[in-house]
């Protein structure tokens, strides 16, 4: 689609309308510049003083905070176009929110939602008048008070400022199946330079005005980061249109400094901006698109880097450069001229005309804030648990595999959760996506295709499967842009599930970290409502990558998850079909947790029926009685545990082994499907009681565990239970290559045979035959080595493996 036509915008909005927010009486420009100038003061009050908030007196030493932290040089820009979009809500009633990308501009920010008032809603203690101007001022990067960025404490945020790299990401999926909805998206140029956001400009490419809301990127040049330039800022300008061009984008430019002509020139493009999105969106919707991908506006903002602040000290020049990227003058208690330049600089906004006798904002400035929920910092949008809606859940039994015993069937258990998510997609078709980078058949998941093709609005051909601009499952090649998508998503209330090989899970998984500390901060907020969890889903694990090498293989996403507070952290590891059915609909219902589920998509053996599952997987962890030889009338002489699909297929396969070739040894099998069991319950909310741990453990007996990820993680979670030293834990070892998946076991030394030897080696006792079965361990690891190199395939009796065959051995 070409860009918007002038011909096509008159027919699509109102022209008095457009005249209006293009070109801002005096009035208007007069509100605006208050607005932005209390902004402007309220921002550097926030960075400096801890008294005399409002200059009744001369400023003094005292009045200055003892450590002077924060961001001045984005913030003006932050301020300017926050104040133009609130006019343009004031005249068209235009549901938006505001994402803050640039570093650490949280001043700009907070000041924002005090002016609106909404800041003094949520917090009472801070008012709108001169006690609670300070004690605005006083908290801002203070021990007890409030980060210096745009964090979960800031009304009307979804993205952590200076969290660099993902703001667009979160703005494509605040918008998805949110049609009402502007996310004004500011870039910082330093952000800018991040490699998710040089990635995250495709988000257009999947965006359907019919259904979607609209994305409005704002990047904003001011030249710098914190030590030297930018550059976007030092390339041509031509060169920085032609390449957000080149990504789809129609360029609006407004470059300057001059007051007034800045607000003049910032509303017109700001006019021009929405009335091009409306356009587009009352084409879409009225059947006048011709299908083919719009072409979405995006403004550049160039403006000086701490705009209106200081323009040189002791010489230096300030304003337009990297000195003014945090703060300007840092020497104010000890040096009276730089204190005499901070005074100047704040009376330079007068703040007299700007707040009353009070302290409270005066009419002038209140006036350019828009009512209610139109206000950004009280979008019900950026608290998106008070918009989220329940999913309709079809029954999960109905898609269980039939397991009339145990290790005799082999199914895809994540096909299973593909027919589950299918239906999720048709019973609700604006509240459920999937994301998953370009793997969503490999990993099992295409029945999702069956009620809904991938969304894409570039150019479709005949040869493209499932694949159309009506489409709501998300594939991208990148997992940057998957899994913030669905950060934004969950976060402005809707639900989904990011779904993608557990090496790659990585490349993301500072984001994971993120969201994680999001989270945490939000329970601690009572105003933030609790939003749909991040459903994570790990498949193609490091245990089965036949065709893929090292590369493919690492299980770190669990050790990364585990970092996380209790109150967030959850860690499932399903063993069969029936079990992830049951994990996912928990994790489906739940709210503002990271749920990450790991589970292979090959063909694996299944092992509980439906209900057996879902008593297991609502305990967490349990004895499978009939796997081991443990009569439960005493202590066994081994426990062999073990969390994860194919680590249990291995100490089942090893209990096997020591039932038929140590007749009378004791040996108890342990699964675990919730890994957070295994803390104290004062570590982890999932933790088991020290009575149930004893009654799976014992006290006394070693623990032979096999475990899907690190070793480390379990040493860790078991940590404070009785004799912990007593966990022999074998796990991923970073031993791989392009090999068989028995084979993998083998260099991890999780293999059956390592377990049967550990077993051995860390018994209660000493059975007869041990020595004996030690050498036959030993053999049968040799063998293995020289069948896979001949037959490049598992043994049979592995490959094969079964509790038949042991059946009929006994």
């Amino acid at each position: 689609m070409t860009a918007v036509s002038d011909e096509q915008v008159r027919k699509a909005v109102d022209e008095d309308m457009l005249e209006r927010l293009a070109s801002p009486k005096a009035g208007e420009v007069e509100q605006l510049d208050a607005w932005w100038r209390a902004n402007n003061y309220l921002t550097i009050g926030q960075i400096y003083l801890q008294g005399n908030p409002l200059l009744r007196e001369p400023l003094a030493p005292r009045h200055i905070k003892p450590r002077l932290l924060g961001h001045w040089g984005t913030s003006p820009g932050l301020s300017l176009i926050y104040a133009h979009v609130s006019r343009l809500i004031r005249h068209t009633a235009q549901q938006a929110i505001y994402l803050a990308g640039p570093g650490h501009g949280g001043p700009a920010l907070v000041a924002a939602g005090y002016l609106e008032g909404t800041y003094s809603e949520i917090y009472p203690n801070v008012s709108q008048d001169e006690a609670g101007m300070l004690r605005l001022f006083r908290q801002f990067s203070s021990p007890g008070g409030i980060p210096s960025h745009v964090s979960v404490t800031t009304p009307g945020s979804i993205h952590e400022g200076g969290e660099l790299g993902y703001v667009l990401v979160h703005a494509f999926g605040a918008v998805m199946d949110n049609p009402d909805l502007l996310a004004v998206a500011v870039v910082g140029d330093g952000e800018a330079e991040t490699g998710p956001l040089e990635g995250s400009w495709k988000g257009l490419s999947f965006l359907n005005p019919e259904r979607d809301g609209a994305v409005l990127p704002i990047l904003h040049l001011n030249g710098a980061k914190i030590a030297g330039p930018t550059v976007l800022s030092r390339k041509d300008p031509d060169e920085v249109r032609r390449l957000l061009e080149g990504h789809g984008y129609e360029v609006l430019e407004v470059e300057g400094s001059d007051l007034p002509g800045m607000h003049h020139r910032f509303a017109a493009t700001l006019a021009e901006a929405w009335s091009k999105i409306r356009t587009i969106q009352h084409l879409a919707r009225t059947g006048g698109w011709d299908g083919t991908r719009p072409r979405w506006p995006l403004i550049v903002l160039r403006s000086p880097k701490g705009w209106t602040g200081p323009d040189k000290v002791d010489g230096v020049q300030m304003e337009g450069t990297w000195r003014s990227h945090q703060v300007p003058l840092s020497g104010v208690r000890d040096n009276p001229e730089h204190l005499a330049i901070l005074e100047s600089w704040l009376r330079s906004y007068r703040p007299e005309e700007l707040f009353d006798a009070t302290g409270a904002p005066t009419e002038l400035v209140r006036g350019l804030a828009p009512e209610g929920e139109l206000r950004m910092s009280a979008s019900p949008h950026a608290n998106g648990g008070l918009l989220t809606r329940d999913l309709a859940l079809p029954d999960f039994r109905g898609y269980a595999v039939e397991v009339p015993r145990p290790a005799q069937l082999r199914a895809e258990s994540t096909r299973r959760l593909g027919e589950l998510l299918r239906d999720v997609y048709r019973d609700n078709p604006d509240t459920f996506r999937l994301f998953c980078p370009d793997e969503t058949n490999s990993n099992r998941l295409g029945a999702v295709f069956e009620v809904s093709d991938r969304a894409f609005a570039e150019r479709v051909t005949a040869e493209d499967v499932a694949i159309s601009r009506n489409g709501r499952v998300m594939e991208v090649l990148s997992e940057h842009n998957c899994h913030g998508w669905l950060e934004g998503y969950t976060l402005t209330g809707r639900h989904g599930m990011f779904a993608t090989y557990e090496a790659f899970a990585m490349v993301s998984a500072s984001q994971t970290v993120q969201h994680g500390k999001w989270l945490q901060e939000a329970s601690r907020l009572p105003w933030r409502a609790k939003v749909p969890s991040l459903n994570v889903l790990l498949t193609s694990t490091a245990w089965r990558n036949d065709h893929n090498g090292f590369s493919h293989q690492g299980p770190g996403l669990i050790q990364v998850v585990l970092t996380q507070r209790g109150d967030v952290a959850r860690v499932y590891l399903p063993p069969d079909a029936n079990c992830l059915l049951s994990v996912a609909d928990h994790c489906l219902r739940s709210r503002s947790y990271i749920n990450l589920i790991v589970i292979d998509k090959q063909p694996q053996l299944q092992w509980l029926n439906i209900d057996q599952a879902i008593e297991h997987c609502a305990r967490g962890a349990g004895i499978w009685d009939w796997a081991g030889t443990d009569d439960g009338t005493s202590d066994p002489d081994i426990v062999l545990a073990c969390a994860g699909d194919v680590v249990t297929m291995e100490t089942v396969a090893a209990a096997q082994i020591l039932k038929e070739r140590l007749p009378g040894f004791k040996v108890r099998v342990v699964n675990v499907v919730d890994l957070m069991t295994l803390p104290r319950p004062k570590d982890h909310p999932h933790g088991m009681s020290g009575t149930l741990f004893t009654e799976l453990f014992t006290d006394t007996v070693d623990v032979v565990f096999a475990f899907h990820g690190y070793p480390g993680a379990i040493h860790q979670l078991v940590h404070g239970r009785p004799d912990a030293d007593r966990f022999r834990v074998r796990g991923f070892i970073e031993e791989g290559t392009t090999t068989t998946p028995f084979d993998m076991t083998v260099r991890n030394r999780a293999s059956r045979y390592h377990l049967v030897m550990d077993a051995i080696n860390n018994a209660r006792r000493l059975p007869r035959g041990a020595s004996d079965l030690m050498a036959w361990c030993e053999r049968k690891l040799a063998e293995h080595q020289a069948y896979v190199v001949e037959h490049l395939e598992d043994m049979p009796e592995v490959r094969e493996w079964s509790l038949g065959d042991w059946a009929k051995k006994g």
